[in-house]
């Protein structure tokens, strides 16, 4: 069976699934609750979660990738940020205290015990954090061992977690320098251009 998100309002569909999984995540009502939430805002200027996860999947598309690689690349798009209406925030906290990514590895580990795609789902946003201590908070200190530890947790599978962040990172009006900056950290064989 075949599951395609829909939007009520516009009369169409907008992300079908290539795979039973998929469409099992798809037909979650959490999943679908999460897709259609979200509105315009810095780096997501397309609003709701689902216009953000097309467009990652038209990324992924556009890869010379195994097709193994791609189903991974696509569970962790799938639901990367789907969580995120359901983070807790405060205006006291700097963060959340329940995090979208958690979130979004709590839920896919009921659906994969594939290890690689759960720790880059859990730490998909790392590599800008790390950035942004860099940049932004003008600690390097504190980025350099938020990236040691991205890098330790991420290790096996490298390629997975910065090929997913390219994806990610070239939507909507996202800054760019993040990708170079962690291309200059980790100095991928082949960087990705999309």
């Amino acid at each position: 069976m075949e599951y395609q998100a829909y939007n009520p309002k516009r009369r169409e569909s907008i992300l079908t699934a290539e795979n039973e999984l998929e469409s099992s995540i798809l037909a979650h009502p959490d999943v679908q609750d999460g897709l259609y939430w979200g509105y315009p805002r810095f780096g997501h200027p397309e609003g709701k979660v689902i216009y953000h996860v097309k467009e990652v999947f038209d990324n992924i598309d556009k890869l010379d990738i195994e097709s193994d690689f791609r189903r991974k690349l696509r569970l962790i798009a799938l639901t990367h940020d789907t969580f995120k209406y359901l983070e807790t925030r405060s205006k006291r906290a700097a963060t959340p205290t329940l995090h979208h990514a958690k979130l979004a590895y709590d839920f896919l580990k009921d659906y994969v015990d594939d290890e690689d795609v759960l720790q880059v789902i859990k730490t998909h946003d790392d590599a800008y954090y790390a950035w942004r201590s860099d940049y932004a908070y003008r600690d390097p200190e504190a980025a350099q061992v938020k990236l040691d530890k991205l890098l330790a947790e991420n290790a096996a599978h490298l390629d997975l977690y910065y090929s997913f962040f390219v994806c990610d990172t070239r939507t909507g009006d996202k800054n760019q320098a993040p990708i170079r900056w962690f291309e200059d950290k980790i100095n991928p064989c082949h960087k990705i251009r999309i």
